[in-house]
């Protein structure tokens, strides 16, 4: 039986400065082996945000990977799916970023990676609870958007949730199984928490069935983290689970991503 895949969180690159895999001598990657490999493993839809390493500390340095990401969904013909950066030390330029792929059709915030783009001095947090981010994620509500972010700081995760009940949010990443629980926690708190499979979590046995036996299947989204993870991993995890039924993996390998970004 065939699934449609829908990768929820990737990070495709066109410039090797955006390629965050860690081992890309080894890999032979470029824009076009992306799209083969996505294809080969028969998804047929990726999204994410465009990745550059390095501290931000210019709101342009922001803005040319959301650029770069609007040139990735036309190079690759409405198989790629792009996703935005926002910045809570930019927050009337982000409030304005939001306005204008809003504008352009473009649903998706994120993934938004705290520790590579600096967001916050060493030290001092994600700013996840800031005020900051907080206008930001007001002007995200307004637009109907969906942000996805990096799991990191777990109090302050759960103030910006509190904070934010009826944004929807994709955490990124399962984690082990204290951060596994506290993703459960936050999913209490708000309906409109959901959780990206990427990353680790998936490989430990039973962890989604012990999500979707507390929330449903609909609360899950296939995710990958492509080009620092392989996908093949994630593909498999999913559909070779004998735990899971073949309604939960349409759900989580597509279903849910296109209710949440009206696909």
């Amino acid at each position: 039986m065939s699934f449609e895949i829908i990768d929820f969180h990737t990070h495709p690159f066109a410039k090797p400065e955006q390629n965050i895999c860690a081992h890309i001598d080894y890999c032979h990657m470029s824009p076009d082996e992306t799209l083969r490999v996505m294809t080969e493993l028969g998804i047929s839809r990726f999204c994410g945000s465009v990745i550059a390493l390095g501290t931000k500390t210019a709101w342009a340095e922001v803005q040319a990977c959301n650029d770069e990401a609007l040139r990735l969904a036309e190079y690759y013909g409405g198989a790629y799916i792009p996703g935005f950066h926002v910045h809570p030390r930019f927050p009337k330029e982000s409030c304005a970023e939001i306005e204008r792929m809003a504008a352009r059709g473009v649903r998706l915030i994120g993934e938004v990676v705290p520790y590579i783009d600096g967001w916050a001095e060493a030290g001092h947090g994600t700013m996840y609870d800031s005020a900051a981010l907080s206008e930001i994620l007001d002007c995200a509500e307004e637009h109907r958007m969906v942000f996805s972010f990096h799991s990191s700081g777990e109090d302050e995760m759960d103030r910006m949730v509190e904070a934010h009940p009826d944004l929807v949010m994709v955490a990124a990443h399962p984690g082990e199984l204290p951060t596994f629980l506290r993703h459960m926690e936050r999913m209490k708190m708000s309906k409109n928490y959901y959780l990206d499979l990427s990353g680790t979590g998936l490989f430990r046995y039973g962890m989604l069935r012990h999500g979707i036996d507390l929330f449903g299947a609909e609360r899950f989204l296939f995710g990958s983290d492509y080009p620092t993870c392989n996908p093949s991993m994630y593909v498999g995890g999913v559909l070779l689970d004998s735990l899971l039924t073949d309604d939960e993996r349409r759900l989580i390998l597509a279903g849910n991503a296109k209710r949440l970004l009206g696909l």
